[in-house]
């Protein structure tokens, strides 16, 4: 029993180490679990046992450095296609006959990208706030404050552009 609670310790200390360095719960358990299955099958490799401890750091480190690296290559992507697409989509293919089209299509370009991204990804790709946190990696609570600020900053630009005619 008590080998257990010091396994579960170790545990416990690798999922904070994760944690320190993704700052996602969920994703640092899954490196420290993903950690273990390494530390079981390069044990035989570990010459010192008294360095047991900071040898199983380095690989959750490594771990958590690589998902970090990965999941910023996803983003990085994620942003470029959307800058890609977004030269394409329907949001600059807007039927400039309607007026108050082109004058939301002008609105929305002078969004900031942060601004558009989440307008788009909102109403355009019909993706969740969760999901929306998800791939931009940001909290729930700072998608909501952009499509707020967004909706916010269109209604402003929308109202001026009537008093204008």
């Amino acid at each position: 029993m008590k080998n257990i609670k010091k396994e579960i310790q170790r545990h416990l200390k690798l999922c904070n180490l994760a944690f320190f360095i993704v700052k996602d719960a969920d994703v640092a358990k899954d490196i420290a679990q993903e950690s273990w299955i390494i530390i079981i099958h390069k044990l035989e490799t570990l010459q010192e046992t008294s360095k047991f401890k900071s040898w199983a750091i380095s690989i959750v480190n490594r771990r958590a450095i690589d998902w970090i690296r990965t999941n910023n290559r996803e983003r990085i992507k994620l942003e470029k296609s959307f800058n890609e697409s977004e030269k394409e989509d329907s949001f600059s293919k807007v039927d400039d006959t309607t007026a108050i089209k082109k004058v939301l299509l002008e609105a929305i370009e002078k969004l900031s990208v942060e601004h558009q991204m989440v307008l788009r990804l909102f109403y355009k790709e019909s993706y969740s706030l969760k999901e929306i946190s998800d791939l931009l990696q940001i909290s729930i609570g700072t998608t909501k404050s952009r499509l707020f600020h967004a909706r916010e900053k269109l209604k402003t630009k929308l109202k001026h552009s009537r008093h204008e005619r």
